[in-house]
């Protein structure tokens, strides 16, 4: 389904994407993922398709809200038969038909502070589907969850949408639904910049801006100081990369580099090193490490549970990336020259697993 909405108020918005089963509109907090959600449902003025121009009531749509918006009064039962029309035993009989496709007809008769987060949502699903929808709309599923019943919930809901075989648009700003998703969206600067499977859009942000939505947290200035075959090599900093550009690039070259913190190794060096230790910072069974160049530049690593984690404050220390994961953009522009191809650079320490 090829979605095109353009909307002014209340931020001006002209979003092109296309569904493809379980699509995840990926940006912050207030870049217009909501309004675009509410745009295709018919609930704020917009202008495209599909559905332009339908009343509300007549859009093939089903939308859940954040916080799923059940009936606190109704049971379960009763707030998925709601949506549909006939007399009490059939509403019953087709909400129980729901709710049973979806694994929750045991919880019928409940009311909805008797069941958990996830359950709330498939209800609301289950409420959503009643209508026969074309196109199912979810406004950020997960935001007022912590992290295990995230992952509960998030289960959840790709089973009974999947089960379902309607498509669904959801909007987040958790990059971790994003990578669940069978399509990812990205919405910046009110488009939609960036679009493909989890695996292409985080292996190749087409841009900054595509970048720091995927959590990329080491954005730097470099230059090019040549080439080395299919390679370019680079300064950043005071420090040397490499980098595998599809297009030439002339030697003195400005651009930008983009490296996801797992994407680098940490190796000890004797005798000084183009690195100091100046943070670190466990996370879980993982370890964040700050690295400051001498020209200024830091760079963060985060090291997996079995890398080595001994390391001071004042180490010196020197990093290594593959080429493939250090994306190329135009310095002064948002337009990207996207890294590609596979080449291999210094050895990395043994065991250091690399990014999809």
């Amino acid at each position: 389904m090829h979605v095109h909405y353009r909307l002014q108020q209340p931020l001006p918005l002209d979003a092109k994407l296309q569904l493809d089963g379980f699509t995840v509109l990926h940006g912050v907090s207030g870049s217009g993922k909501t309004s675009l959600l509410r745009a295709i449902a018919g609930l704020l003025p917009g202008h495209g398709e599909p559905w332009g121009g339908w009343p509300v009531q007549h859009r093939p749509v089903g939308y859940l809200p954040q916080g799923c918006a059940l009936f606190p009064h109704l049971r379960v039962w009763q707030n998925v038969a709601f949506a549909l029309d006939g007399s009490r035993l059939q509403r019953r009989s087709r909400a129980m038909q729901l709710l049973d496709e979806l694994g929750l007809a045991g919880l019928a008769d409940r009311w909805p502070r008797q069941i958990s987060g996830g359950q709330l949502q498939r209800v609301a699903l289950a409420r959503a589907l009643a209508r026969q929808p074309q196109l199912l709309l979810l406004d950020e599923p997960t935001s007022a969850l912590d992290p295990v019943t995230r992952d509960d919930v998030i289960d959840e809901l790709l089973i009974g949408i999947r089960r379902s075989g309607v498509p669904a648009l959801v909007a987040s700003h958790d990059p971790h639904l994003a990578t669940l998703a069978d399509s990812v969206a990205l919405l910046a600067d009110g488009q939609v910049i960036q679009q493909g499977s989890p695996a292409e859009v985080f292996r190749r942000p087409v841009n900054v801006a595509a970048a720091q939505l995927l959590g990329i947290s080491n954005i730097h200035p470099a230059t090019v100081l040549g080439r080395h075959g299919a390679l370019v090599e680079l300064d950043c900093g005071g420090l040397r990369l490499r980098a595998s550009p599809p297009t030439e690039l002339g030697r003195d070259s400005e651009v930008r580099v983009a490296i996801a913190a797992e994407a680098i190794d940490v190796e000890p060096v004797r005798n000084g090193g183009p690195m100091t230790l100046v943070r670190r910072r466990r996370e879980g069974l993982c370890q964040r490490l700050w690295l400051r160049s001498a020209a200024g530049v830091t760079m963060q690593a985060l090291l997996p549970p079995l890398a080595r984690n001994d390391w001071q404050l004042g180490d010196m220390l020197q990093i290594s990336v593959p080429p493939e994961h250090v994306h190329l953009f135009a310095r002064n522009a948002r337009g990207a020259i996207p890294s590609a191809g596979r080449a291999p650079m210094q050895t990395t320490a043994a065991g250091m697993p690399r990014p999809a």
